[in-house]
Order: structure tokens, then C-alpha cells, then sequence
């Protein structure tokens, strides 16, 4: 079936067109927020940016939350999920405001960076709930169509709301503070959309079930509550084998993108925005051609996605979930230093690309992977736990970089070692793969737990 039959079969289910407007929108204005935070940081004239500044506003922005990922997830298995993606988004347009107003301002650092924070901690919320809730407005048979369409929809969302961010700031003849500003209250009123939208949705409509437990109103007693359910979920993870491997692939390969990302932002700012050189110093860059160049590359893993959509249920048919992973990871090996190490644009462009469809195939396919294997009673405590992982590889990778990359971004041993590490996941991969079938047999002769509290 062709990806347009595809999406008009999932378009039957009302509630699937209602969610898939909340994560467009909401993707929509976190690619808007997020090309904000990064022109600011990263390509405002007065900042001199270094992969150590990168790392450092990375580790800000994704560390703190992304270690309190499960916590929120075992919130989400308590409280509606509707009301998550409602009050959620409307949290964060007030937060986005308060951004932009903290950018106009040329207030600390340390401010501007906690109120990013903040923004960007209520997304866990919102992704791991538009994830945990996918499985409650389809059917079961289309379950891997509607994970590699919508994600992947929101990704494009992202990608849009990016290009937006871009057209905006480049459109301004100053590229400055102001600028800075509006395209962050840009992102707010998006956000301010997307919390109207989800009132589309009943208040039960997502879920969680009407046996999901409550949570307590003592602060000790929820935070015992939420330990206990965090140790719950991860037992049940760790008995949904299938879950645990496509988690393991995702995360490695989440930490090589973060470690390449690092690198096309110094190449943008740097190698590719440059005048001209006097010895080892920088004489004058150019950074509106930097951040052009970055929007190219932005775009380029956007289409990437795109074709990851088209790809992957075919792929997954053709060879299997573990199958699809260790060809996605063996393609990135094999292509990404043959693209990479000349670090000129148009290679760096077509790596992009390439990099953007496998990462995205591996979603696709880790996302299905633990939505199909994993009790809906757990989803969202094993979806929290898995942007977790999402982040602190992203973080991790961007420190790995910080101590590798020369000032321009160009290096050898980086482009060499991610592809080494992606060859290693697809060899896993490709193991996992041929002793499946025995672990299937194997497991199907142990009878199935009785319910989620046998676990």
C-alpha cells in the first residue's frame, strides 16, 4: 500500500486525526523553539561558540529532566493523558513567552538556559504521552503504519517549524536579540494551538485505564509511589526482550548522531562561515552563511525522515525488526565516513540525508517494538524511560565530541569512530536476528503472566 493509502486508512479513526494534529502542532512549535535556542546560542554574533559551549548548553538543557524522564512516566500511567497534552502545551506557551522575554532582555545566562529548561522538561511529558497514547486510537494492524507515519509526521512538523524559525531570523536585517525574541513567541503561540486542539479528545479518550491507579497528593507518598512504579516498569521491560534490544540500538545510535550534530554545528559556524584565516585565528565569519548552510542540512535530514516513513514498513516486512535495524545501522557505516571526511558542504548535505532516514527507520522501528510488546499499563513509564535514553546518549555523545573536535569541527577520528560504533549495532543486530527464532521457541513454551501485578 502506498503511503497516501496508508495515511487515508489511518485518517478512518477520528481520534488518530485529533492526535496527529496535536503532535504536528506541537512538533511544529518545538522546531520553531528549538532553531531559536540554537541561533541564540549558537550563532548570535556576540557568543564565541566552542563544542565545549555546545556540550555544556546541551547537558543544561536535556541532563536534568532526561534523569527524571521515568518519573514522568509513571505519572503518565496515572493521570489522563488528554489532560497531559492540553495543560502541557499551554504550560510551555506561557514558558516560551517568558523565554522570548528573558532573550529581549539580555538577561544572565543562567537564567535564560533555566527557562529553556523548563520548556523543554514538559516536552518528556508531551512526547512520551503522544507515544503511550498512539495504541489507544488505532487498531492492532496498524499499529507500525501509524508509528511510521505520525512520528514521523511530527518529525517533518519539527522540520517545518525549524524552517520557519529560519525564514524569520534571516529575514531580519539585524539577526539580533529581537529577532531572537519573535521567533520564540512564534513557538508560544503555536503551543497555545496545540493545547486547544487536544480539547478535540475526550478526557478518557487516551487513557490510561480505569484501573490505572491515582496519584497520591503527599509529596513523600508519590515519590514512593513513583519509585515503586519505576522499578516495576523496568522489571517488566526486562522480561519484554524485543523491547530491550530495539531500545539498545536506538540509544547507541541516537548517541552517533548526537556526536555528528556537534560537528555540523562547528563546521556551520566555523569551517563553512569563514572569510578568511589569519594562522590558526578565525579573521571573520560569517555566520548568516553558516546558519544558512545549517538549515540546508536541517532540511536535507528532514526529507530523510520523510523517506524513512515510505521505507520502513516495507523494510520491517522484508527482513524483520531486528533485521531493518542492523541494515539501517550497516548503511550509516558504510556511507557516513565515505560522505563525511571530506567535510565539505554537499557531502555533509547527502550524509545528512542519509543519516536522517536511518536514524528515523530505527525509530520508527524501536517505537513499534516496545508499543506492541510492552502493557499498556507500563507504556508510559518504559516511553519516559526511553527518552531518557534518548537524551542522556544525545548529552553523553555531545561531551564525547566536545573532547575530540577541533575548533572548525573537522575531524578524522569522529567521523571514524561513530562509524566503527554504528558497525558494532548492526553487527548486534544481525545476532539478535539469527537467534531469535530459537528465543521465540524458547518463550513460547513458558506461559504468559496472569496480569501487570504478576510482573
Amino acid at each position: 500500500m502506498s503511503v497516501v493509502g496508508d495515511l487515508r486508512s489511518l485518517l478512518h479513526f477520528p481520534d488518530f486525526r485529533r492526535l496527529l494534529a496535536v503532535r504536528l502542532l506541537s512538533q511544529l512549535a518545538d522546531g520553531i523553539y528549538q532553531v531559536a535556542l540554537a541561533a541564540y546560542v549558537v550563532f548570535s554574533p556576540e557568543n564565541e561558540t566552542s563544542p565545549a559551549a555546545i556540550a555544556s548548553a546541551m547537558a543544561v538543557l536535556l541532563l536534568p529532566y532526561s534523569l527524571l524522564g521515568p518519573f514522568a512516566g509513571v505519572m503518565l500511567d496515572r493521570w489522563r493523558r488528554r489532560q497531559v497534552l492540553l495543560y502541557g502545551n499551554l504550560l510551555r506557551a506561557v514558558l516560551a513567552a517568558g523565554t522570548a522575554a528573558l532573550v529581549l532582555g539580555a538577561t544572565p545566562a543562567w537564567l535564560f538556559y533555566l527557562s529553556a529548561l523548563s520548556v523543554t522538561a514538559v516536552n518528556r511529558f508531551i512526547l512520551a504521552g503522544l507515544s503511550a497514547a498512539l495504541p489507544r486510537v488505532v487498531d492492532e494492524p496498524r499499529l507500525v503504519i501509524a508509528n511510521s507515519l505520525s512520528p514521523t509526521a511530527g518529525t517533518l512538523a519539527a522540520t517545518a517549524g525549524g524552517g520557519i524559525a529560519f525564514a524569520i531570523r534571516l529575514a531580519s536585517p539585524d539577526g539580533g536579540r529581537a529577532t531572537n525574541a519573535w521567533v520564540v513567541l512564534t513557538g508560544a503561540v503555536v503551543y497555545l494551538l496545540a493545547g486547544a486542539t487536544a480539547l478535540r479528545m475526550g478526557r478518557d479518550r487516551l487513557g490510561p485505564g480505569p484501573d490505572a491507579a491515582r496519584v497520591p497528593l503527599r509529596l513523600l507518598t508519590t515519590l514512593a509511589t513513583t519509585t515503586r512504579g519505576l522499578v516495576d516498569g523496568l522489571r517488566h521491560l526486562g522480561q519484554r526482550h524485543t523491547a530491550a534490544y530495539a531500545l539498545t540500538a536506538m540509544t547507541l545510535m541516537r548517541f552517533c548522531y548526537g556526536a555528528l550534530t556537534v560537528m555540523v554545528l562547528m563546521l556551520c559556524r566555523y569551517a563553512w562561515g569563514t572569510d578568511g584565516k589569519v594562522g590558526d585565528a578565525v579573521e571573520a565569519v560569517d555566520v548568516g552563511a553558516g546558519l544558512k548552510l545549517l538549515g540546508l542540512a536541517v532540511a536535507a535530514s528532514g526529507i530523510g525522515y520523510f523517506a524513512a516513513a515510505v521505507v520502513t514498513p516495507w523494510g520491517v516486512g522484508r527482513s524483520g525488526r531486528f533485521g531493518w535495524l542492523a541494515l539501517c545501522a550497516a548503511a550509516a557505516a558504510v556511507l557516513e565516513p565515505a560522505l563525511g571526511l571530506s567535510f565539505a558542504p554537499v557531502p555533509i548535505l547527502l550524509s545528512a540525508f542519509v543519516l536522517g532516514l536511518v536514524t528515523q527507520a530505527s525509530k520508527i522501528t524501536a517505537d513499534t517494538a516496545v508499543q506492541s510488546t510492552v502493557d499498556d499499563a507500563y507504556r508510559g513509564r518504559v516511553f519516559s524511560l526511553y527518552d531518557m535514553l534518548f537524551n542522556v546518549a544525545f548529552v553523553g555523545a555531545a561531551g564525547v565530541a566536545a573532547l575530540i573536535l577541533p575548533p572548525d569541527g573537522r575531524s578524522v577520528t569522529l567521523v571514524i569512530g561513530v562509524a566503527v560504533l554504528y558497525a558494532g549495532v548492526a553487527a548486534l543486530m544481525f545476532h539478535v536476528k539469527r537467534s531469535q527464532p530459537a528465543r521465540s521457541t524458547a518463550s513460547s513454551s513458558a506461559p504468559p503472566p496472569s496480569s501487570p501485578g504478576a510482573l
